[in-house]
């Protein structure tokens, strides 16, 4: 164990995530979720930080455990790459992106339900959060789905963590991994695409119960993968691993 090797960045950011996740259960009194979790731009509960804190934010201990085992595995060779600055760059950009993709997704929906992708004074937005769906000239399939976006917060690093996946993948595309529920280990380049067509087909097939973000890890791994090939392109001296 003492032989362990984390890169700073990819340190601090578990550090980080550890202590927000420790405080959103240990002072629920203060309701951190939705302090520091994101919600749709025109949500009342919307905050200028939360595009930010919500990379820092976790549903549960399954969410923050694989989010952050992915994190140190594959960020730390990718900070390790790339350096510090860099790495934390990537980082961020790819999980603004991930909420840049939610939101497009959430607007269109908000759009086809009042004709706008903001309210204006539409709805009765307490009222909706009430559940008070019959003053609001709603069905309610739309009511349901209007509170849902206006009103139903999203955590984790996920966005951002796809965004690694695929750099990864693009980088150590030979990089033999061993993927839960599968007895041999599978390269990247296989494992990693097949993995975003699943995340795909989940957010457009939309299972009722699903609260996954799926369209959030969508736009981590597009921003993840424009990134990897703007920066490969413009200085393509990388080393190599597994290639």
């Amino acid at each position: 164990m003492n032989n362990i090797y984390i890169p700073p960045v990819v340190k601090n950011l578990l550090i980080i995530n550890i202590l927000f996740f420790a405080a959103t259960f240990l002072l629920t009194n203060l309701h951190l979720d939705d302090l520091f979790g994101v919600f749709y731009f025109d949500s009342p509960k919307y905050r200028f930080w939360q595009p930010v804190t919500y990379m820092f934010m976790h549903g549960g201990l399954a969410h923050i455990f694989f989010n952050m085992f992915a994190l140190y595995s594959f960020g730390s060779l990718l900070e390790s790459r790339w350096g510090g600055k860099k790495f934390i760059i990537f980082y961020f950009i790819t999980g603004l992106g991930a909420l840049a993709l939610q939101w497009a997704v959430q607007a269109y929906e908000v759009h086809q339900i009042i004709g706008s992708v903001i309210n204006n004074g539409k709805i009765d937005m307490a009222a909706l959060l009430e559940g008070q769906f019959n003053t609001q000239q709603l069905s309610m399939a739309q009511a349901v789905t209007l509170r849902s976006i206006y009103f139903g917060g999203m955590v984790g690093a996920s966005g951002a963590i796809f965004g690694l996946l695929v750099a990864f993948g693009m980088l150590y595309p030979n990089a033999e991994l061993l993927i839960m529920f599968i007895p041999v280990p599978v390269k990247a380049k296989y494992i990693i695409p097949i993995y975003i067509l699943i995340e795909l087909s989940l957010g457009v097939a939309r299972f009722e119960g699903d609260s996954i973000a799926h369209y959030a890890h969508l736009g981590g791994a597009l921003i993840g993968f424009i990134l990897v090939k703007i920066w490969k392109d413009k200085n393509d001296t990388f080393y190599t691993l597994y290639e």
